[in-house]
């Protein structure tokens, strides 16, 4: 369940250190701990935007490896570390922070701008991004373009490629899990063992999955990622890139490879949880695991459960779909050609000028897709430049922002809200 008790702090957080966002904004609460605030445009002829981030993180997991208290906001050495610090509490902050300097420099929007922050992202957004979108459907709104998290600018983002890449996330792929169950009736002695036990059938049945992945495709989102990274790359990658069709079978064999690149390509198929037996002398009668997807744009859930059933192909193995609460099918894609994608890109050259600019596919789930009934425009993209090695801080030990990334990111929200409004 959630710890409310943050969330509970937030206006007197608001009106202590944004108090222009706070009088001059209109601002409603959405149950109980989620927040919309309209700065209202002079143009009601224009469609609004819509900036959102997310008020909730994860749990700390292992405190002991955290060099400073999770939750301290301790500034060391030029990081400001905590949990929430890069997901995605800066947003939050970041967005109020530049819409409070523009207050301060009596800037006023000539279209809408609204920012929605939802309060329960990391457990699936129901009671905020989609009671937030489902209030603004109700008033008719439509969005020019809606953003949110979900990627960033990654340095050493591709073998051989030197400039960091920002990338903007057009989608985010579908999500479910499956359990698989096998049952034998009885269980009985070890001594005197079946053919195939429920462990062993179960296990057959993980394996033939994991050995028969799903196909990769190097169009779609991954081939307009390549179209705009290629002309970055080296010369012979520059000319693998540029001839997919000639080169496809080399392409998929060497983005399969690396586990990043391989969730950009595919459905992926992860066996995460399983269980089966309770001493080592007795044949369990049941075992059970739970595999989970993540599923690419151009496939379904009902795609996904087809081809599992098939691949298993053994009527003991019992393929049940999990919590729906979560499952989803991949988002719609929005496009390149648009207002929305021109003005990020144009932005993100301005203040991050030595960036190359490319669209990709999300791997992970974000609130944004909640707000597909009230935007047909999208996008995914927070302005933090990260290394590799930084990725796993997210939702690990040690979260931290250096604090001249913090200030480049109210620039880029400043900059980029002017760009949208003008």
């Amino acid at each position: 369940g959630l710890d409310t008790v943050a969330f509970a702090e937030f206006n007197d957080f608001l009106v202590q250190n944004f108090p222009l966002v706070d009088s001059l904004l209109e601002h409603e609460t959405i149950n109980e701990f989620s927040h919309v605030f309209e700065w209202k445009g002079k143009d009601e002829s224009l469609e609004p935007i819509l900036l959102i981030a997310h008020l909730d993180v994860v749990p700390i997991a292992t405190e002991t490896a955290w060099h400073e208290p999770p939750f301290s906001g301790k500034v060391k050495e030029g990081y400001l570390w905590g949990r929430g610090s890069l997901d995605d509490k800066l947003n939050v902050v970041g967005i109020l922070e530049a819409v409070e300097w523009m207050l301060e420099n009596q800037y006023h929007p000539q279209r809408s701008v609204y920012l929605a922050f939802g309060h329960d992202e990391e457990i699936g957004g129901a009671k905020g991004a989609q009671a937030m979108a489902a209030k603004f459907l109700e008033e008719g709104l439509r969005f020019s373009y809606v953003l949110d998290e979900g990627m960033i600018i990654l340095e050493e983002a591709f073998p051989g490629l030197e400039p960091p890449v920002a990338f903007i996330g057009l989608a985010e792929k579908g999500y479910t899990s499956m359990k698989l169950v096998v049952d034998v009736g009885e269980g009985g002695h070890s001594s005197m063992p079946p053919a195939m036990t429920a462990i062993g059938a179960l296990g057959k049945a993980i394996a033939d999955l994991e050995a028969d992945p799903f196909e990769g495709s190097v169009d779609g989102i991954a081939g307009m990622t390549f179209d705009y990274i290629g002309p970055e790359l080296p010369f012979l990658q520059k000319v693998v890139f540029a001839n997919r069709w000639l080169f496809e079978g080399l392409l998929k064999r060497q983005l399969s490879k690396a586990k990043t690149t391989n969730a950009l390509i595919r459905t992926t198929t992860a066996p995460t949880i399983i269980h089966g037996g309770v001493k080592d002398n007795v044949l369990p009668s049941t075992a059970e695991a739970t595999i989970n997807f993540r599923i690419k744009p151009g496939e379904t859930i009902e795609t996904v459960t087809e081809r599992v059933n098939k691949v298993i192909d053994n009527p003991r193995v019992k393929v049940d779909l999990m919590d729906q609460v979560f499952s989803s099918d991949p988002s719609k894609v929005s496009p390149v050609e648009s207002f929305g994608f021109n003005t990020l890109q144009h932005t993100i050259q301005e203040i991050f000028p030595e960036v190359v600019v490319s669209p990709t596919l999300v791997i992970a789930g974000t609130d944004s897709r909640h707000y597909e009934p009230v935007s047909d425009h999208i996008y995914r993209f927070m302005p933090v430049q990260l290394k590799t090695e930084d990725l796993s801080r997210i939702h690990g030990s040690n979260e931290r922002i250096h604090i001249d990334q913090y200030r480049k990111l109210v620039k880029f929200y400043i900059r980029l809200l002017e760009n949208s409004t003008r």
